[in-house]
């Protein structure tokens, strides 16, 4: 890192108390000052099948969180406390998010449906629907909607926003310019919790939150009533509101 600036135990307990009170210039000198550090936890988990970079913003996003967590009066070094709050969240991500965890089939069937619609595509028709690509290939309607997003490309977190503009922010940097860094933990915490959800729960919050179903679609593509998906949405996000409590 080019902006490497070594800091003193002195200096990173005030940075401290200045990045809990919203001082970004803070945060960033305490990235800056303990680049060699996170690097150093980075590289124990290369060869993994996940990036460099993105293993690295993720370190950060642990260090943010030993920021946030530290106190002072802990008597110990804030570098022996980072340590394994920085490694604890890359090992979370790996276990959790690394390579996002699809199945052998929604691979399978993800394949099939991308070299169908290309097909259609070229015939010149009209892109089929869900109701018809369920049909076509014998499954449920959810299961393609999960073969559909599981083909999305996934971004890396050190991507630029516009590839086409040099001075373009990456994602991370998006996130850290427009977020709090407590909000840009949250998202992460989140999206954690979410895909550890049993597969039915998981199922509700994608298609209500990310696919913009409405309760009664969910209803009847996962074959049960609205009252089931509006009891179990308001559980599922009671529960959610606490694991980011606890965090």
């Amino acid at each position: 890192m080019e902006n490497y600036k070594p800091i003193d135990s002195a200096q990173t307990n005030e940075l401290i108390i200045r990045s809990k009170n919203g001082d970004s210039e803070a945060t960033e000198l305490l990235v800056s000052g303990n680049f060699p550090l996170i690097k150093s936890i980075v590289r124990t988990y290369l060869n993994k099948g996940v990036d460099y970079d993105d293993l690295y913003q993720i370190g950060c996003v642990g260090f943010l969180k030993a920021i946030k967590n530290f106190d002072p009066s802990f008597d110990v070094k804030f570098s022996t406390y980072a340590v394994p709050m920085i490694a604890g969240e890359i090992k979370r991500f790996l276990r959790d998010d690394g390579a996002v965890k699809v199945s052998r089939s929604i691979k399978t069937l993800s394949i099939k449906i991308k070299a169908y619609i290309e097909k259609k595509k070229n015939e010149m028709q009209d892109a089929p629907s869900i109701e018809e690509l369920a049909e076509k290939f014998s499954v449920e309607k959810e299961d393609v909607i999960i073969a559909l997003d599981s083909a999305q490309q996934t971004i890396s977190l050190n991507a630029k926003i516009d590839e086409d503009d040099p001075n373009s922010q990456n994602v991370l940097d998006k996130f850290m310019c427009e977020d709090k860094s407590d909000d840009m933990l949250d998202k992460f915490i989140l999206r954690n919790e979410i895909m550890n959800l049993p597969e039915k729960e998981k199922k509700v919050i994608l298609l209500r939150f990310y696919r913009g179903k409405t309760q009664g679609e969910v209803a009847e593509l996962l074959n049960v009533s609205q009252v089931q998906v509006s009891r179990m949405e308001s559980k599922i996000i009671e529960q959610l509101k606490k694991k980011l409590i606890e965090k």
